[in-house]
């Protein structure tokens, strides 16, 4: 895994590890319990898909787990903007834990992007190598001298 990787990695954890803490502070209320329950699992979500991702066994299985860690890091980008516009917090915590987590879902995004274009391209060569290999068929200069 090469150093970018490795450091989304990091990052991706300490953003679970930060939303843990977070939701751990929010209201004991109905809302604030829902807000935390769905929070939570979107941020641990968004470290968990990625650390997946990397260990994908093909570039499709990559691609998809790429796709379902920058849904989950959108979904608690979403729920970050609901405790700020709702009132239920709006300290420097939340709002730089909202910061973060829209600079990791940019990040998701374009890499997800990235690596679908990367196949796509990958697999375009591969049908333009088997269709320019030679063919068995005899030309017509071989075949008159025969």
């Amino acid at each position: 895994m090469d150093n970018i990787a490795e450091e989304l990695r990091q990052r991706t954890f300490r953003y679970a590890l930060r939303v843990i803490a977070f939701c751990r502070k929010l209201t004991d209320t109905w809302e604030g319990r829902e807000i935390a329950r769905q929070l939570l699992r979107a941020g641990m979500g968004t470290a968990s898909n990625y650390w997946s991702a990397c260990r994908g066994r093909s570039g499709a299985e990559f691609v998809a787990r790429l796709g379902v860690a920058e849904d989950e890091a959108a979904e608690s980008v979403m729920w970050l903007m609901l405790v700020l516009e709702s009132g239920i917090r709006k300290d420097k915590e939340a709002k730089d834990l909202l910061a973060e987590g829209r600079e990791i879902t940019a990040i998701l995004s374009k890499s997800c992007k990235t690596a679908r274009e990367n196949r796509r391209r990958k697999k375009n060569q591969k049908k333009l190598q088997l269709t320019n290999l030679p063919t068995n068929k005899p030309t017509n200069s071989y075949s008159k001298s025969i």
